[in-house]
């Protein structure tokens, strides 16, 4: 294994990575799509270098559900957990799913991103900064 600063796993156990870079800002997205893809009013996600993130148990686990706009949802084809996800217009980036770490962080959350279309049962209470969409670059 290599020098890594952050290690992940799946519900099951059966998918494992590791992150050799830092990550990027922790950003709450509440979008309805990433409302979906994790049925809650939130995704928790951290972009990533793609060239840091390494899988090193399970690759042959991980499925993938990719929309037309090219963004590709990767998880865990035994226990559905979400791993990453992928956009075909910034392949040198992964947005992780932070629910899916296993060493500690040491920060907290950014920004809430996509405000603007947010579950209406939710209230966000913290003081955080939100964004009816996405913020640029990012």
């Amino acid at each position: 294994m290599g020098k890594y600063m952050h290690k992940g796993s799946c519900l099951c156990g059966a998918v494992e990575y590791e992150i050799t870079g830092p990550l990027d800002r922790i950003l709450l997205c509440h979008c309805s799509r990433c409302r979906k893809a994790n049925g809650s009013a939130f995704s928790a996600v951290s972009p990533v270098a793609a060239s840091d993130f390494r899988i090193i148990k399970g690759q042959e686990f991980l499925r993938s559900y990719s929309t037309d706009a090219g963004v590709h949802r990767i998880f865990c084809g035994t226990c559905g957990s979400p791993i990453v996800s992928k956009r075909d217009n910034m392949p040198e980036t992964v947005r992780l799913r932070i629910g899916t770490l296993d060493t500690p962080l040491d920060t907290g959350i950014s920004a809430h991103i996509f405000v603007g279309s947010k579950a209406e049962w939710y209230e966000i209470l913290d003081g955080h900064t939100q964004y009816a969409e996405r913020p640029h670059p990012g």
